[in-house]
């Protein structure tokens, strides 16, 4: 059990125990965890600060990243006309981590090129920047999904260079997961199918990084009445409100 909290504006300790809580009622077991340790740990991502950052530093000394300092508003003006079908104002419900293929403002020409020419500030650490990981352009990456097969995607088509790091001191998901899945030793990952890209994504991070990539499974998403994923923003139906309902465990896995 890995508690994603590095979102500090949403995360709070009483929704983490109440996690924990649930999914033990659901009938969901873990032997390593927050709340029973492990040779892993820690499992809270707000505490593993180390781990991704030594993952950073070996991206940026192997020229794999760059800095960007281009803001939210920046990228909106120079995407004023969304490409592609791209929504600048909706994830359309797709990968939660998506975001528009990026204009290539303070992308360098080659790999590596302006690693080392910023401050010496960023010698040891991010330095309060964007960083982003420069997708190697026109590359097909390719995995074979355990539940949907093969799968194909264009580098700089499909998606562009993306964040590995945020200004304001938080490592991106993509690097998190990579980082953490690495560190732990984790063999197959099980996810929804909105995260098809973000795979493809971390496939490119392990192989910037040396790690071995494990087995990939994304299955269909759950659905409201209007075919939107369950998420707490359209205030989906949580466990604690099923359980308030007075429906069993078997009734929510169902058959």
């Amino acid at each position: 059990m890995r508690m994603e909290d590095l979102d500090g504006e949403r995360s709070r300790a009483e929704y983490a125990a109440a996690a924990l809580e649930d999914l033990r009622w659901l009938g969901m077991n873990w032997d390593e965890g927050p709340d029973v340790g492990g040779a892993c740990g820690p499992y809270a991502q707000s505490e593993r600060g180390d781990v991704y950052l030594a993952a950073w530093t070996r991206l940026r000394e192997g020229g794999f990243i760059y800095p960007c300092r281009c803001s939210r508003k920046d990228l909106a003006a120079a995407l004023s006309a969304p490409h592609e079908g791209q929504d600048l104002g909706s994830n359309r419900g797709q990968d939660p981590e998506d975001e528009p293929v990026y204009p290539g403002t303070c992308r360098p020409s080659r790999t590596g090129e302006g690693v080392f020419e910023t401050s010496s500030a960023m010698a040891d650490g991010p330095g309060g920047m964007n960083w982003r990981f420069r997708v190697p352009q026109g590359e097909v990456v390719e995995f074979e999904d355990l539940h949907l097969g093969m799968q194909r995607y264009t580098a700089g088509a499909d998606f562009g260079d993306f964040l590995v790091w945020r200004r304001d001191g938080v490592p991106s998901y993509q690097l998190a997961c990579v980082a953490d899945d690495a560190a732990m030793q984790i063999t197959e990952v099980v996810r929804g199918a909105d995260l098809l890209k973000s795979t493809a994504r971390q496939i490119l991070l392990n192989r910037a990084l040396g790690f071995q990539d494990p087995k990939w499974l994304h299955c269909e998403l759950s659905v409201d009445e209007q075919g939107r994923r369950l998420a707490k923003r359209h205030d989906a139906l949580s466990i604690r409100e099923l359980r308030r309902r007075e429906m069993t465990p078997a009734e929510i896995i169902g058959p």
